[in-house]
């Protein structure tokens, strides 16, 4: 795993940023399949599309 991953997942939770958007954020990094429809949040969406992108350019929205 690559560096840049680990720093931003730490720098999220120091942020205080919504625990389903940071969970969003790692699959879409790390290329993995959404959650099921049923269990998809609007956080959750957002941070996916974020980490696919590779950004945190949307994370201050999503703090707790």
């Amino acid at each position: 795993m690559d560096q840049t991953y680990y720093d931003a997942v730490t720098k999220m939770e120091q942020m205080g940023v919504d625990d389903e958007y940071i969970q969003g954020w790692q699959a879409g990094y790390l290329q993995n399949p959404q959650r099921e429809e049923q269990r998809l949040t609007e956080a959750y969406e957002a941070g996916y599309a974020d980490g696919e992108e590779k950004t945190l350019d949307n994370a201050e929205e999503w703090k707790k």
